[in-house]
């Protein structure tokens, strides 16, 4: 049986305490949680006991891990749960970081989306290829169309508008090119950010000639 050799405040964390079970670092842990369980420094740790621990453990190790994740760069849940996944946090673990992030208003889709959409918009993708980058990313279809839709709109940008300032800064740059192969790498260039369709080829034959 494993026993508990360390319960004291951990300095660097109000309201955590580090934990040491056989005299080795075991896990920093909430105090509201150790609160709950029948520890006792000097005695053996129960095995259910000992379970709930590494059940915590391996909670505050997913949670922290998300909350690094989040003040990096924003995830939406789908992706932020794929990422935890993939370093090996239990299932259980990552989805209770998940909740306890939502709880705390640090992980938000519609957010998360809003903020996406408008900040790539404002760099020229088209509403096409930003609902293609959300859904890559777990945001739900019906979510992501609705929310670059507003995002485009509070940026007081529209999808013409925003072709045809990307389709110029492009053709300056390929201005050198012979008309047809000028035309080519701007309908390509375009329809990689998202703008297709009849009015893109339009414009391309207005701008290439």
């Amino acid at each position: 049986m494993a026993v508990l050799t360390g319960l004291a405040p951990d300095p660097r964390q109000p309201g955590y305490r580090l934990v040491e079970v056989d005299r080795g670092r075991f896990a920093s842990l909430p105090a509201a949680d150790l609160d709950l369980l029948p520890l006792s420094v000097g005695r053996e740790i129960p095995e259910r006991v000992l379970e709930r621990l590494r059940e915590l453990a391996d909670l505050e190790a997913a949670w922290r891990a998300a909350l690094r994740m989040q003040r990096l760069r924003g995830h939406a849940r789908v992706d932020l749960q794929r990422r935890l996944l993939r370093k090996q946090h239990p299932p259980a673990a990552v989805e209770g970081a998940l909740e306890r992030l939502a709880a705390r208003g640090l992980l938000d889709d519609r957010e998360f989306a809003f903020h996406y959409a408008g900040t790539h918009a404002a760099r020229g993708r088209g509403a096409p290829r930003l609902v293609r980058d959300l859904l890559a990313q777990g945001v739900e279809r019906r979510l992501a169309e609705r929310v670059v839709q507003e995002a485009l709109t509070a940026e007081g940008l529209d999808g013409d508008g925003v072709a045809r300032a990307v389709a110029e800064r492009r053709a300056r740059q390929l201005a050198g090119l012979p008309p047809e192969a000028r035309r080519r790498r701007l309908l390509a260039f375009l329809a990689r950010r998202g703008f297709s369709g009849g009015k893109v080829r339009e414009l391309v034959r207005e701008l290439c000639g």
